[in-house]
């Protein structure tokens, strides 16, 4: 015979196998760690989502509640000698209030961090680990 036997082939392609089983093993478990905190990460932001909006939400009914009751004891107060005045100066002080208000929540928007951050730097790390080894 030639010196190489059939018993012998199978050695490395077994070899070879083991290592793509043990690389794409690897790959499951980078991408299963990465989607847990994928979600753990979604499931927190949902919940300060909601906490924001409900406080929110109170927050603001009590706000204008409070502000149309004020204007009204303002209006009532001057309704014999300038009411007209008292009516437009409480517009004008709730129309200055709610630009205020608008240019503060823009600014956090835009200061806010982007969602999934901490998620999108691990990949970023993993991705970059995986070009050092290729």
């Amino acid at each position: 015979m030639d010196g190489m036997s059939p018993d012998r082939d199978p050695a490395p392609v077994t070899g070879l196998f083991q290592s793509l089983s043990n690389f794409v093993a690897t790959l499951v478990a980078i991408a299963h760690t990465r989607l847990q905190l994928l979600t753990t990460e979604l499931q927190e932001e949902v919940q300060q989502v909601a906490q924001m909006l409900i406080w929110s939400f109170i927050a603001l009914f009590a706000a204008m509640m409070a502000l149309f009751l004020g204007a009204l004891t303002i209006i009532f107060a001057f309704w014999d000698t300038h009411r007209i005045l008292a009516a437009l100066l409480t517009t004008f002080g709730f129309l200055l209030i709610a630009i205020v208000g608008g240019l503060v929540l823009q600014r956090k928007l835009a200061a806010k961090p982007p969602m999934l951050d901490a998620t999108l730097a691990e990949l970023a790390k993993d991705r970059d680990q995986l070009r050092a080894r290729l």
